[in-house]
């Protein structure tokens, strides 16, 4: 029920401050993560991305304030739009009309409430997992700059396993690769007081190769094994965020997400998810 309460108490936050720039980081401070653990929970959680779901409470707010008869250039400066043209694609996006129609008396508008979370019975289905210390050890690989908006990041990670495989970087970095754990990574390293950054990866010792070098913290993790597709992988990750974690007695780790691929085949791999986690709230925040 912890849980629960912390990601209601996000929702009033962010009802409080809906005509200022989301906090991001205050939002994970609320419920005792990062920004970037935060947003991937609420998309988890909901099915849509955080930022999508902040502008379609403005836009249920800006509908009513065009009703009652406001500028259009005020609202937009209410709700943080630089402009009116930016304002108006947004309210387009979310209402399929431009805001002076809005203003119509008798037109049919959207509105999207305030989500609140509560306890919904789940985990008839088992998960398997193990949690496991480790030392820090070094990876080799690629990195991309992550964006704070968790929505641009859904087109990005994606686009660099593709380039990666096509242009053979994958099959180099495989070659270097010579320590545990065996497989290629997928790390998502996006700490508060970091540049976020998503990394391909192998854990080597070997030096001069050629690709960035990443120290992956030693940190405790839950670790749990899966087999399938990309799409299985990411249901299981839901699975793991938004069924185990709130009720393990466990809290997010400060080391990043990890995703091994013991066997990548794009059919059927064989791979774990590895959660870094922490006992109770022991964590600085």
């Amino acid at each position: 029920m912890e849980w629960v309460g912390r990601f209601n108490q996000a929702m009033e936050y962010i009802e409080e401050h809906i005509t200022e720039e989301t906090d991001y980081e205050a939002l994970g401070r609320i419920v005792c993560c990062s920004a970037y653990q935060f947003q991937r929970m609420f998309a988890f959680m909901s099915d849509i991305p955080l930022s999508e779901y902040i502008r379609r409470r403005k836009m249920s707010l800006a509908a009513v304030d065009l009703q009652r008869g406001r500028r259009i250039i005020d609202i937009a400066l209410k709700y943080g739009y630089s402009s009116p043209t930016a304002f108006t694609r947004a309210f387009c996006t979310v209402h399929g009309m431009a805001p002076s129609r809005a203003k119509q008396e008798g037109v049919m508008l959207k509105t999207y409430p305030p989500l609140s979370f509560k306890l919904v019975v789940k985990g008839t289905e088992e998960l398997n997992y193990r949690i496991e210390r480790r030392d820090c050890f070094r990876v080799a690989g690629i990195s991309r700059v992550l964006a704070r908006d968790m929505e641009e990041n859904f087109k990005t990670v994606p686009d660099m396993w593709d380039r990666a495989v096509m242009d053979g970087t994958i099959d180099r970095m495989l070659s270097i690769m010579d320590r545990e754990p065996g497989g290629l990574l997928g790390l998502t390293a996006c700490g508060s007081r970091e540049v976020w950054k998503y990394y391909i990866a192998v854990p080597t010792t070997r030096t001069g190769h050629g690709f960035e070098e990443y120290t992956v913290p030693s940190s405790m993790w839950a670790i749990f094994p899966g087999e399938g597709t990309n799409r299985t992988l990411q249901d299981l990750e839901r699975r793991v965020v938004t069924e185990w974690l709130p009720n393990s007695g466990y809290e997010y780790g400060t080391a990043p997400d990890v995703e091994l691929y013991i066997h990548a085949d794009p059919d059927h791999a064989q791979y774990e998810y590895w959660l870094p986690v922490t006992v109770g709230k022991e964590r600085p925040i």
